[in-house]
């Protein structure tokens, strides 16, 4: 049960299986369909690896009760590591639930919570055991051919990704020597508009969009008082 590949093929399942909860959340909540997974793929990684510490903790515990509370402590402790971590990394918010009730600095909130904890009762109760035999069942031939393709597409997916996103966070150092307000708004909309990836993730995690606005804001506000200085010291001189 604790093959690698296995695990592996398991953790893609369940990042696909969130990343589909996600699509049909934002139909639900915002009626438009949005790709909310982290990756440009269809998956949602932060679904897989709670699910997988799910699986390694809890598959021997029968008690409906504990499964629950310990679904829901595995997966607030996970998405709560993963906000703070994305946030020091990439300076920015990913999502915020400040505005929900019984939240926790606005990365986790209780709605969500009980989700997870309904979700990981499911899946260790009668979801697992099924997606576990019908990997445990392939040929090793084929399982292997499918573990390392789907791991090379996931690696060659997680370096475009992380190269956009980077892209993205450096997006307002990268013209921050221009003297031109106009050049830099300019420079800013091409990137914003010319790059489908750079849209799809701003549009999955509109907090990103506003991180680029203030750290543009604080350029054009340096820019303005740089020309002020230079207008003010010509006038002296003259």
């Amino acid at each position: 049960m604790f093959n690698i590949k296995i695990l592996f093929l398991l953790f893609i399942t369940y990042s696909f299986m969130g990343w589909v909860m996600e699509m049909i959340a934002t139909v639900v909540e915002d009626h438009e369909i949005v790709n909310r997974g982290f990756l440009i793929g269809p998956y949602c990684p932060i679904y897989g690896c709670c699910s997988i510490a799910i699986i390694l903790i809890l598959h021997k515990i029968n008690n409906p009760i504990i499964l629950f509370i310990f679904s829901i402590l595995i997966c607030s402790i996970g998405e709560y590591i993963t906000s703070f971590v994305l946030e020091k990394i990439f300076k920015a918010r990913w999502w915020d639930y400040s505005h929900m009730k019984f939240n926790l600095n606005g990365r986790i909130c209780l709605r969500n919570c009980l989700f997870f904890g309904i979700l990981g009762f499911i899946m260790i109760r009668y979801i697992n055991t099924f997606f576990t035999n019908l990997y445990l069942s392939l040929n090793p031939n084929t399982l292997n051919i499918i573990f390392y393709v789907t791991l090379v597409i996931f690696i060659i997916d997680l370096v475009i990704s992380f190269n956009v996103i980077f892209k993205i966070k450096n997006m307002s150092l990268k013209y921050i020597n221009l003297d031109n307000t106009k050049e830099i708004s300019l420079k800013v909309k091409e990137i914003l508009t010319n790059n489908i990836l750079t849209r799809r993730f701003l549009r999955a995690f509109p907090y990103l969009m506003e991180t680029i606005k203030k750290s543009f804001k604080i350029i054009t506000s340096k820019v303005r008082s740089k020309w002020f200085v230079c207008l003010k010291t010509k006038k002296y001189l003259s």
